[in-house]
């Protein structure tokens, strides 16, 4: 084959690769990317914040003993409803009760030391008295110093008649607080209500709980005419709570029924011993309180309850889905705020790029374009769309990884729906 045969075989080739090259270029560019479309409606929005916690009574008693002692008597057991003043147990009175009776006969032993130091008082005033009645009648018969000794006596038993006053005082003291201490072996019901948690039997020994009050509980008596159920909301939500919120409570004891709540209270302080996220950071919450609206009387103390706080509805607005929503990168911007940066005499213009939210609206030839939107509140699958859409366009509503990879002036067609094996379907359960 000759040098110019090759140069026009060589040429050919090149050619045809070139061609094949720009058909299967534009083959590829002609692929329409699979989509979900939707047409922009107005809906009715609920924004809410769901949290989780646990049903408790809105007043509640835990009963403590202020004296140990074994346990002789328990007149009431877990569930009973109970009136206020109602007797709940009996702690064993022998030991208080003598206690008692040694205070009493101390108190008897200090009053009759009493009287008799007044006794002594009262006599030794009359002989000074006298003494010196004969003193002043004849000098002679009764000296200085033996007036002297007389007044010495006054003084020392008006001191054992004071000092018998105080213990007879101290004696009194005494009494009442054995006939206290005695009165604390019987617990009487400091409200009405159920007895919700009970942890002794007769016959064990109750503990002081002056020092851990927690150990030291009995029973606890709950009012349970008024529920609440403390939730822990996100750091990034409790702000868009409000007292008065109203709420939709889920209890897990009653899977088939929703009760209504009412937002009473929000903790100023976030909680305590915040659990670290997957990130390492640690997770602020706050505590939201709700207090249930007629919850059905078998409602029981640390039920489990998921509230969902509505915090914010809108009436018939335009709404795009949630997935619908995404970010791109907005054309680059000029930005002239440095102008009073330190060591600046003159302005200067920095080029960077903004991210911008908005949707893919799909053109009359299928062909999307990025539109930037407004959004306001989210519900539970679509946003509240504020300004960027008439109403009147068709988007791109799914999937995620389609929407990911969407460009200005990507072809698109709509989702062939999945096919329904209608034999199966009926007889699946």
């Amino acid at each position: 084959m000759s040098k110019n045969t090759k140069m026009v075989v060589g040429g050919v080739l090149v050619v045809a690769i070139a061609t094949i090259g720009v058909l299967s270029a534009s083959k590829r560019s002609n692929k329409a990317t699979d989509v979900r479309m939707e047409t922009i409606e107005k809906r009715d929005l609920v924004a809410s914040v769901t949290a989780s916690g646990q049903v408790r009574a809105q007043m509640k008693v835990d009963v403590a003993a202020d004296i140990t002692g074994r346990i002789t008597r328990l007149a009431v057991k877990e569930g009973d409803n109970v009136k206020k003043g109602q007797l709940l147990l009996q702690i064993d009175p022998q030991e208080f009760d003598a206690a008692l009776q040694r205070s009493e006969a101390q108190l008897a032993n200090t009053k009759a030391s009493a009287a008799q130091s007044a006794a002594n008082l009262q006599q030794v005033t009359n002989s000074y008295r006298r003494s010196q009645d004969i003193r002043q009648s004849n000098p002679n018969l009764v000296s200085v110093e033996q007036l002297e000794q007389l007044k010495t006596a006054v003084d020392v038993n008006q001191a054992l008649v004071e000092a018998s006053r105080h213990n007879v005082e101290q004696a009194e003291a005494g009494v009442k607080d054995a006939r206290v201490r005695l009165g604390k072996t019987t617990l009487y019901a400091e409200m009405a209500g159920r007895i919700t948690r009970l942890v002794i039997e007769q016959g064990e020994t109750a503990i002081q709980g002056t020092m851990n009050r927690d150990a030291a509980t009995l029973l606890t008596i709950s009012d349970m005419s008024t529920l609440e159920t403390k939730v822990k909301v996100d750091e990034t939500d409790v702000s868009r709570i409000k007292i008065a919120d109203s709420a939709v409570v889920q209890l897990d004891a009653f899977p088939d029924t929703t009760f209504v709540g009412r937002v009473v209270k929000i903790s100023n302080s976030s909680v305590r011993g915040a659990t670290a996220t997957a990130s390492g950071d640690q997770a602020i919450d706050y505590e939201v309180t709700i207090r249930l609206i007629n919850p059905p009387k078998e409602t029981k103390p640390d039920f489990s309850a998921t509230a969902k706080i509505i915090t914010d509805t809108r009436r018939q607005v335009l709404a795009i889905p949630i997935i619908a929503l995404t970010v791109r990168e907005n054309e680059e911007l000029l930005n002239a705020d440095t102008t009073e940066m330190p060591g600046r005499t003159t302005p200067t213009k920095q080029v960077g790029k903004k991210d911008v939210e908005g949707v893919f609206v799909i053109g009359a030839d299928n062909k999307v374009t990025f539109k930037p939107v407004k959004v306001g509140i989210a519900g539970e699958k679509y946003f509240e769309v504020l300004s960027g859409l008439s109403g009147t366009e068709k988007i791109v509503g799914g999937t995620y990884q389609a929407i990911r990879e969407l460009k200005d002036g990507t072809l698109v067609r709509e989702t062939p729906a999945p096919k329904v094996n209608v034999a199966k379907k009926a007889g699946s359960k």
